[in-house]
């Protein structure tokens, strides 16, 4: 059996103080609302027991989809490659970027070049690309796709285009047709009217298409910061796809607690089996709790 771990939406924190330079973009925006909002509800010792709850699980991998940072700031962005050098091992963890990474232009490409131990595949790509990337561990596949992209003030879209839609559809069929489950990590969902409009992925026909020709076995994703189970559409059956709250929100606030999830992947190309377990922060904010555990796939009702 093959256990995944999942977080998203960590937002380290607390903001570091910024230059009046640094401000001058669609950072003001955000730098008002992290502090109307977004700093009141996150943080204190919340993301810290979270991730000792999952070392303590002993998952084979972690998946992090998204917004690790606020600003995307440059301190910000090297706060979260010391925090992710943290980890034991690089190739246990994987990460794809936000809409939060990618706040301003430019600042995802210093994300992908600070965090590439994290933020790539087993084999680097010969067509210049980072994304799609894949990660083979024991039978599972770990595709890491990228929607993040710099947006005006006040929108927080993603953009899924058809150039990283071929080179998704192509890894889906090669790791489809080794016999491999596949798990595809996304920042925004890719699921219509999960969000709305103005945080919406744009692309979410030609994800769908893809995953409905060539077929996957669990979408995981973030932004939303909610705990959410969608399906999508694909020629051998329903899609998983599962959205998780922020790691760093601490109780009492407009969005769920901090939570994670553990997924236990076992069996073989067309009998697979797939369990769901859900780990939420207590109104005491001194441990983790089961709140949901549930078979996404299961081969005895086929």
């Amino acid at each position: 059996m093959f256990t995944l771990a999942h977080i998203s939406d960590v937002h380290l924190g607390p903001l570091p103080d910024l230059t009046f330079l640094e401000l001058l973009s669609k950072r003001i925006t955000g730098y008002v609302n992290w502090h109307r909002n977004r700093g009141k509800n996150l943080f204190g010792n919340t993301l810290e027991l979270l991730l000792l709850e999952i070392v303590k699980a002993k998952p084979n991998h972690l998946a992090i989809t998204g917004d690790l940072v606020n600003l995307a700031a440059d301190i910000e962005l090297d706060a979260a490659a010391t925090w992710l050098r943290a980890f034991p091992r690089a190739t246990e963890v994987s990460v794809v970027p936000g809409n939060h990474d990618a706040y301003v232009p430019g600042a995802l490409d210093d994300a992908a070049r600070l965090w590439k131990p994290w933020m790539s595949g087993d084999t680097p790509r010969d067509d210049g690309h980072i994304f799609p990337y894949l990660k083979l561990r024991d039978k599972v596949a770990l595709i890491g796709v990228s929607t993040a992209t710099a947006t005006p003030p006040f929108m927080a879209s993603g953009f899924f285009g058809p150039n990283q839609a071929r080179r998704f559809e192509r890894i889906l069929k090669e790791t489809g047709d080794a016999g491999y489950f596949r798990v595809v990590m996304i920042h925004h969902p890719p699921i219509r009217g999960a969000t709305p409009n103005y945080k919406r992925m744009i692309g979410i026909r030609r994800f769908a298409a893809a995953v409905h020709m060539d077929g996957a076995e669990l979408v995981l994703h973030g932004h939303t910061h909610l705990n959410t189970t969608y399906w999508l559409h694909g020629r051998t059956g329903r899609i998983p796809v599962v959205g998780i709250a922020s790691g760093s929100q601490m109780f009492g606030g407009r969005k769920p607690p901090s939570a994670y999830n553990l997924f236990h992947i076992d069996g073989e190309r067309g009998n697979w089996s797939l369990r769901k377990e859900r780990f939420s922060l207590t109104e005491d904010k001194t441990s983790f709790v089961r709140d949901d555990d549930v078979m996404l796939i299961n081969p005895a009702s086929a």
